[in-house]
């Protein structure tokens, strides 16, 4: 691990990055987004292409980008990553110290996968995935009554929900008939109330993903379904199905129908690809458009090993965030799909994108010395026209946008109405408003004119598919990596989220009255009552 131990801002090309972003390229003067430069900054990856002429950037800032990539041998320690190096840890201290490999379980129709093992376990696990639907469609597996399940009910919180829950909604459009899944996550009651009295319980199949098997929100989920199966009269271990790790707590067949591992090389915001999402979506969408899912992100890893990064769209994404974060100073990034379908992808990469790279210590335990990750928003357009786009043209903080767009519609459903279809409409609204951030508009009424020079890209595809999805999946998943190499933090671990969760301890224990519930503070700690006494439970 010591060897890859890289402080970015000791390389030449941060000194030189530094200079460079004292006179950035200015997107607002007259004729600066001419044909050529448009054309010449197109980056092309599987089935997208990443228009980024409107970033601050010249040719000068490229060239050094590329020169920081090399220096922080950004693509050898992504190559490292997939063939098993451990690289969830950090040096020095008590750490996960894991290895990373994601990606292997998208090897599975590679003759060559960079980590053997690690495929032949993904392999096995999706070879018992393929059986079940199986089982599922060919009658095999039924209710009671010899009926079919026609839902599924997804328990889990956090990657076990979040990424699972935004494919699904991606890829709806392909959802086989009569196959519908449903999502409790948060261990507020009204959420598992809300989601079971619109289901038919006898017809619904429940999936409890935990890792570990002892997740507090979701075991207490679990509770709550299975006490709703056992009032419906149905006998739950008929019903319920389980992902979770080897050797856990879950892994026990008496409970569940069937069950399914995951493994702890696999964090849980990258896990989609595995059975976390596998399960859920060969269910909805059926096994082949899983494997289509898993081919598209495969074809991405592999095209992520390409060291120029005017030919490695996640690596020029990951090197023109550093851009506008670290040079240029700007807090935030704005994800903006121009598509629907994407209206939960987002939230997916706020816990991909912040829990990977909001770290302040680097990959020996040392605080740093400049920023990491950013704040990481957005929702679809249109809608967010209507809503927040007045702040990203004329407010005072400017905000580097990624939009995200396809040319076709996933239904092909449409209609002209006046002169135009509605997918013409979202496409011109799309391409206008990566020109005007940019370019902006004087005007002399000063309410009416437009600063411009606020930076964008555009990730662009023909179709919204369920390879597509796995493309734009593994786009996002490696950009993030990358970024943490390069800032030579570990997006592998989640230390951040723990102590909250430990604290909630000592508020239960309180609340409940029961002494054996684990605190993590004494309960007569002054902050401890003064709070509880504050929010009126003492």
């Amino acid at each position: 691990m010591d060897d890859l131990y890289h402080a970015p801002d000791q390389l030449p090309a941060w000194g030189a990055l530094k200079s460079l972003a004292e006179r950035p390229f200015s997107l607002n003067t007259p004729n600066a987004l001419t044909p050529a430069r448009i054309a010449a900054f197109t980056c092309r990856t599987a089935s997208f292409k990443l228009l980024y002429a409107t970033q601050r950037i010249d040719e000068s800032t490229l060239t050094t980008l590329q020169e920081l990539a090399d220096q922080s041998e950004a693509t050898g320690q992504f190559l490292r990553m997939k063939r098993g190096a451990v690289l969830n840890r950090i040096v020095g201290w008590p750490s996960e110290n894991r290895q990373v490999l994601h990606t292997a379980g998208r090897d599975l129709f590679r003759p060559d996968p960079d980590h053997p093992e690690a495929t032949a376990q993904a392999r096995k696990e999706c070879d018992k995935l393929k059986i079940f639907l199986d089982d599922l469609d060919g009658g095999r597996i039924t209710n009671s009554k010899g009926e079919p399940f026609t839902d599924l009910i997804n328990v889990g919180i956090g990657g076990s929900d979040l990424g699972p829950r935004a494919i699904y909604m991606a890829l709806s459009a392909f959802r086989l008939d009569q196959r519908r899944v449903h999502f409790i996550s948060n261990v507020d009651p009204d959420d598992a109330a809300a989601v079971l009295r619109e289901l038919d319980l006898s017809h619904t199949l429940v999936n409890v993903v935990s890792k570990s098997g002892t997740t507090l929100e979701t075991m207490t989920n679990e509770e709550l379904v299975r006490n709703a199966y056992r009032r419906a009269g149905l006998e739950p271990s008929r019903h319920f199905l389980a992902v979770t790790g080897a050797g856990s707590p879950m892994d026990d067949p008496k409970r569940y129908l069937r069950t399914f591992h995951m493994f702890d090389y696999i964090g849980g915001r990258y896990s989609v690809t595995s059975m976390v999402g596998g399960l859920l979506l060969g269910f909805a969408i059926g096994y082949e458009n899983f494997r289509e899912f898993l081919q598209g992100a495969s074809r991405v890893d592999l095209a992520a090993e390409q060291p120029d990064i005017r030919k490695n769209l996640p690596l020029l994404l990951a090197l023109l965030g550093i851009w506008n974060r670290n040079f240029l100073n700007y807090p935030t990034l704005a994800v903006l799909p121009y598509s629907q379908a994407l209206i939960r992808f987002v939230a997916h990469l706020q816990q991909c994108d912040m829990e990977s790279n909001g770290k302040s210590i680097n990959r020996h335990g040392e605080k740093v010395n400049y920023q990491t990750g950013p704040i990481v928003w957005g929702e679809p357009g249109t809608n967010g026209q209507h809503a927040f786009y007045q702040l990203l043209h004329q407010g005072t903080t400017i905000v580097p946008t990624e939009f995200i767009g396809f040319l076709q519609n996933q239904y092909n459903e449409d209609l002209e109405i006046e002169h135009s279809t509605s997918q013409e409409k979202l496409v011109a609204n799309l391409l206008a408003q990566v020109l005007a951030l940019a370019s902006g508009k004087a005007d002399t009424n000063p309410n009416r004119a437009f600063p411009g020079n606020r930076p964008s890209s555009l990730l662009l595809a023909e179709r919204l598919t369920p390879g597509t999805m796995g493309e734009l999946l593994a786009i996002y998943e490696t950009k993030i990596a990358f970024q943490g190499f390069i800032w030579n933090i570990n997006s592998f671990d989640q230390e951040g989220v723990q102590l909250g969760k430990h604290l909630s301890g000592t508020m239960l224990r309180h609340l409940s009255g029961h002494p054996e519930v684990e605190a993590i503070v004494d309960d007569d700690a002054p902050e401890v009552r003064a709070i509880l006494r504050a929010a009126g439970l003492e």
